[in-house]
């Protein structure tokens, strides 16, 4: 299964038209590392998969069982999301800044 999704990788409209890395950019090369047991390259590839996961899996389990709390953690999991996307792409981008400008 693994091969196939490798295999099967989209490609980024948005990298292929600006010519740089979107948001998104990782994911699916973090997906396949995590499913491999790979968490360290997971993580490397892009940060917000294992916390995206953990959403998913709340957001499902809350339509079950509909959670008392549930909107203050829908909150904190999507603030705590996109803060990581935020800072991980900016890291990134300023990495490839200072890269480009030293070069």
């Amino acid at each position: 299964m693994i091969g196939w999704l490798e295999r099967h990788m989209l490609p980024c409209a948005y990298k292929q038209i600006f010519g740089v890395d979107c948001p998104g950019c990782g994911f699916q090369r973090s997906v396949i590392a995590l499913l491999r047991g790979n968490l360290l390259t997971s993580l490397h590839f892009y940060p917000a998969t294992i916390p995206i996961f953990m959403t998913a899996v709340f957001l499902i389990a809350d339509g079950k069982y509909h959670f008392s709390q549930s909107r203050l953690i829908k909150n904190i999991l999507f603030i705590s999301v996109g803060t990581i996307i935020l800072v991980s792409y900016s890291v990134k981008m300023w990495l490839l800044y200072i890269h480009h400008t030293t070069a």
